[in-house]
């Protein structure tokens, strides 16, 4: 099986721009043999030009489950970067339909994936003139994500920042499940001359307590 690495988060919070520049970057760029599992929810909204009722979001939540199970399976597939999962579907269906049954299909499915990748939510929404709703709707989607995240105990890392940033901290979460760098880190961090980002921290050996431990190892030393 491949490694699964997923991408979710609310509307316009840059899961399907990440996703390409993850597939390209991996694919072309390093030679590791990667997949790209689009949005279904997406591409059925197009093809019907409305959102899902009630009653079809159940569906639309398998449908995707099992696009990045197949995509997984397939033979010579390194990676798997998948555009969205069922957890995005089931927050949809909380939210519009106050329907939390998509739940029970949703947390499993995402406990058996590789990696999960939540988007922050300091990019700009940006309306597509089609399904998009508001930034309202996106932040309530990322906190109906990060309830359902924790209560399940599913690790999760937050991406923030530009596309390229996500970028390589996404390969930088990535690197280490294929047993092998991906990115170049920069020579000054080992001098202790690592960037300061505590607010919008996405690396779970946060950088404050890193610095924090040196202090108290100096004045121990002292």
């Amino acid at each position: 099986m491949a490694l699964t690495v997923t991408l979710i988060g609310g509307e316009s919070s840059g899961k399907s721009t990440l996703a390409h520049a993850l597939h390209q970057r991996l694919g072309d760029a390093l030679t590791i043999p990667t997949t790209l599992v689009p949005e279904q929810l997406r591409g059925w909204c197009e093809r019907l030009g409305r959102a899902p009722l009630a009653h079809e979001q159940a569906e639309r939540a398998r449908e995707q489950s099992d696009a990045i199970t197949t995509a997984a399976s397939a033979d010579g597939v390194r990676v798997v970067i998948a555009d969205t999962t069922a957890m995005v579907i089931a927050a949809y269906s909380e939210q519009y339909f106050d329907d939390r049954s998509l739940w029970a299909h949703a947390l499993p499915q995402q406990r058996g994936y590789d990696l999960t990748l939540l988007m922050g939510l300091d990019l700009p929404w940006v309306p597509d003139g089609l399904f998009r709703d508001g930034p309202a709707l996106r932040a309530a989607t990322d906190a109906l994500l990060r309830r359902e995240l924790q209560a399940a105990g599913i690790p999760f890392q937050t991406l923030y920042g530009p596309l390229e940033s996500r970028v390589q901290q996404a390969l930088r979460a990535i690197g280490p499940l294929l047993g092998r760098s991906l990115v170049a880190e920069n020579p000054d961090w080992a001098q202790g001359r690592h960037p300061w980002t505590c607010d919008k921290c996405s690396d779970p050996d946060c950088e404050h307590r890193l610095f924090t431990q040196l202090l108290q190892q100096r004045t121990r030393e002292a």
